[in-house]
């Protein structure tokens, strides 16, 4: 904790320009911290104090840290904020996170998701066994429809887990977001986990969003047209001439992309597990990315080709 001599009352005006590399204060609930050199230790990675820095962070820190972080904030601390105050939005939102975990609904359970998991896999056993043993088309495509199905389903376990706890225990957790994302779905759920978590964190902020930035193809605001900079994917989004060609004619062409858009999740998937960007369990994302790339195209082969009668 700071010494008391050096404690410091920073306004919100002043704490605003404290959100550069190398100088990254926040704010939680009226105390500033000095988190610049945090940044690189920080589990959710440098990202999100990026994003958030000279700014008040309690929203933040409450929805994506168990209440056993609080007890770290003391290292980080330099002083106050003299103008802080809560807005009735803010305030809202604390009292629910208070009635939700007094309710008991943010407690672990583990059961349904087992139960699901379990289904899923009653499901890919079926799916697999209809293309292995019988020839006949129309049971072929009712594997297809229910493949699409079980992929719907883990996707969502995968989305829960890597949100949250979402089993009786972190390793029953992580097996979780492993086998619905890499190993079912062929997606690391460490990029899905940096992506997502970025988004929530910088809900549809055109610079900070990825789930914003999908240049050169779709353009969601005019304000893209300026050629803003992505901060998450660190590089400038130039509106140039093939650019502005893609975006005049997106309502035409966003169903046909949006059909090759799982391979986009794939090759994201490689890039992030190739980088010399901290991958935290990158081996584990490794071989489960690996088993997908083994069962999935295995199964595929046993499908009858176009010259097969």
């Amino acid at each position: 904790m700071a010494d008391q001599k050096n404690i410091i009352n920073i306004t919100a005006e002043d704490l605003k320009s404290h959100n550069k590399p190398g100088d990254l204060w926040i704010s939680i609930q009226g105390k500033v911290y000095n988190v610049t050199n945090w940044a690189k230790d920080h589990p959710g990675g440098a990202s999100p104090l990026m994003n958030l820095a000279g700014q008040d962070v309690t929203n933040a820190f409450v929805a994506f840290h168990p209440a056993t972080a609080w007890k770290h904030l003391d290292e980080f601390f330099i002083g106050y904020l003299s103008d802080y105050h809560v807005s009735d939005v803010s305030r809202d939102y604390r009292r629910l996170i208070s009635e939700f975990t007094k309710a008991g609904l943010f407690d672990k359970k583990g059961h349904g998701v087992f139960i699901t998991m379990c289904s899923i896999v009653v499901m890919l056993v079926v799916s697999v066994c209809g293309v292995l043993l019988c020839d006949d088309v129309w049971v072929h495509l009712c594997c297809g429809g229910l493949m699409g199905f079980i992929w719907i389903q883990s996707g969502w376990l995968g989305h829960d887990s890597g949100h949250y706890q979402i089993m009786s225990s972190r390793g029953y957790n992580r097996f979780a977001q492993v086998l619905t994302g890499n190993c079912l779905s062929g997606i690391s759920i460490a990029w899905w986990k940096w992506n997502h978590n970025a988004h929530h964190i910088a809900c549809n902020s055109l610079e900070f969003d990825p789930d914003l930035q999908h240049m050169p193809f779709f353009a969601v605001s005019s304000s893209l047209f300026s050629s803003l900079r992505s901060y998450f994917y660190e590089r400038k989004m130039n509106f140039d001439a093939v650019t502005r060609f893609l975006v005049s004619y997106q309502h035409w062409t966003f169903y046909p992309v949006m059909c090759l858009a799982r391979l986009n999740l794939f090759g994201q998937s490689f890039v992030l597990l190739s980088s010399k960007r901290s991958v935290p369990n990158r081996i584990q994302e490794i071989i489960g990315i690996l088993v997908f790339w083994i069962w999935f195209p295995l199964v595929v082969s046993f499908l009858p080709n176009g010259g097969k009668e």
